[in-house]
């Protein structure tokens, strides 16, 4: 078969022909059909990831059809259409994942192929009223955002809610959960023209991060957040503090900006709020995503998509982080 492989750090990604995957007992084989990038293969190019190992076929994200089953997996699944949870051995504790959780991509050779191998019990139906690129750009981001604002953040109905970074895959998707969910939703990204995409997907008002006066914006717009979504963290982020209504949570899963500042701890304390931090999520998480999904035919939003062949010009469009939602390779 052939797949996209990565032969060392700083190196263009190339197509070429691999072994195909064998069957161990309990996996399956899907044909992809189209496959998703995540900032995390980005950070693999480049290197800076832990237990990065090459030759390596990224990508935790995809869409396909089931072609083969090996010993003991269910044979039904043959011919059926599917999408791929990347997260896998999360473990037996909800709140957190065990040491052997992993995400598809690395160690284990991921989606970036003509077929991938998993685990049966990580397919699930694809959702009818999507194609194979819309359904592709679900799991990775559309799983850490789901966990991130109902799992960790707990909104509900009228809660108020600000995402910070708007234009990832994973802000696009949180935007999109907390509208479906009946917040009302308020973003931020160094883009107007982000701005604008996120009304246009039901955002109340937006602000532009790079203004000296951002927080003072919101602060007016909105009045204090119940639930705050960040995936950059930086000095930016000892400003939400400000920001948040008393007994709001305020959830992270990135760190694009560098690390935490200085907080106020007197600010945390008097008002109750939570920090939370949180990576990818369970079976439980990705199943329910996926039901809110189909409940409210939520469609994903794809930046563009590119060939399997055009790979490398696909994971440069992230190097200045043009995108507004996923970037998505067609097999």
């Amino acid at each position: 078969m052939k797949a996209i492989v990565l032969e060392a750090a700083d190196q263009p990604l190339i197509w070429k022909d691999v072994e195909k995957p064998t069957l161990q007992a309990g996996e399956v084989l899907v044909q992809i059909k189209a496959a998703a990038l995540n900032r995390r293969d980005w950070w693999i190019t480049k290197g800076q990831y832990a237990g990065i190992k090459y030759p390596s076929i990224l990508g935790s994200d995809g869409s396909g059809i089931v072609a083969e089953v090996g010993p003991d997996a269910d044979q039904s699944w043959i011919g059926k259409e599917v999408i791929i949870n990347p997260g896998n051995n999360w473990g037996n504790h909800p709140e957190f994942q065990q040491k052997e959780f992993k995400i598809l991509g690395l160690p284990d050779d991921g989606t970036f192929a003509e077929y991938v191998k998993i685990g049966a019990e990580y397919l699930y139906p694809k959702p009818a009223h999507l194609t194979w690129e819309q359904a592709a750009a679900i799991p990775l981001a559309g799983l850490t955002a789901y966990r991130a604002l109902f799992t960790k953040g707990k909104a509900k109905q009228g809660d108020k809610v600000l995402i910070v970074g708007v234009g990832a895959g994973t802000g696009s998707f949180a935007l999109q959960f907390a509208v479906a969910a009946g917040c009302q939703v308020f973003v931020t990204s160094g883009s107007g023209e982000k701005i604008d995409a996120a009304k246009k997907l039901g955002a109340a008002a937006g602000v532009n991060y790079k203004a000296q006066d951002w927080a003072d914006q919101l602060k007016h717009l909105a009045g204090g957040f119940d639930v705050v979504i960040d995936s950059a963290l930086g000095e930016g982020f000892a400003k939400l503090l400000d920001l948040c209504n008393p007994g709001a949570r305020i959830v992270f899963f990135g760190g694009t900006a560098g690390n935490l500042p200085p907080l106020d701890g007197r600010k945390i304390f008097w008002k109750q709020l939570n920090i939370l931090g949180t990576t990818m999520g369970t079976q439980e998480d990705f199943k329910a995503m996926l039901e809110l999904i189909n409940q409210h035919q939520i469609v994903p939003v794809v930046d563009e998509v590119f060939s399997m062949a055009q790979a490398e010009k696909a994971v440069r469009k992230m190097d200045n982080s043009a995108q507004f939602g996923k970037i998505v390779l067609r097999a």
